[in-house]
């Protein structure tokens, strides 16, 4: 047992710490039922719950979120379209987001892979200094994808 400035009591039958806990008005806290005798602790509960809520919430503020946003292309898109999505990755860079920009072939659009990957590398050219490209230009099935990740 241990009380409540951190001094070992050694062990002590269950009826005589619960008193000593309620002598000094606290609670009899089991901090390792796994030892070999269980560790108890007197302390104040209430307070130790208060403090761990508090902790977990100063790490969930340091902790850096940031979602995962998808535009969507084809091949043939035309320049003020492109114009738009561009202006659109630019707002979710900087908002401190990931883009991933995805083109889309359509039956026989996929022999224009080539234009895709034009398509993306323009738009990574143009953004290079809001963005860092994070996944290169990638083929998956009718898909081609890159992921633009805020510098």
């Amino acid at each position: 047992m241990i009380d409540p400035d951190g001094n070992q009591l050694g062990v002590i039958p269950l009826y005589q710490a619960l008193a000593k806990a309620n002598d000094f008005g606290l609670d009899l806290v089991e901090v390792s039922p796994n030892a070999q005798p269980p560790v108890c602790k007197i302390m104040d509960y209430g307070r130790y719950k208060y403090e761990q809520t508090k902790k977990k919430q100063e790490a969930k503020k340091k902790q850096s979120t940031f979602q995962l946003k998808e535009i969507k292309v084809r091949p043939k898109t035309g320049d003020h379209d492109l114009q738009v999505k561009m202006g659109h990755i630019k707002k979710f860079l900087a908002k401190r987001d990931k883009v991933k920009v995805t083109v889309i072939f359509r039956g026989r659009e996929i022999t224009l892979s080539d234009r895709g990957r034009e398509l993306l590398e323009t738009i990574a050219t143009e953004l290079q200094e809001l963005a860092v490209v994070e996944q290169y230009p990638k083929f998956e099935g009718r898909t081609m994808m890159m992921v633009l990740a805020p510098k």
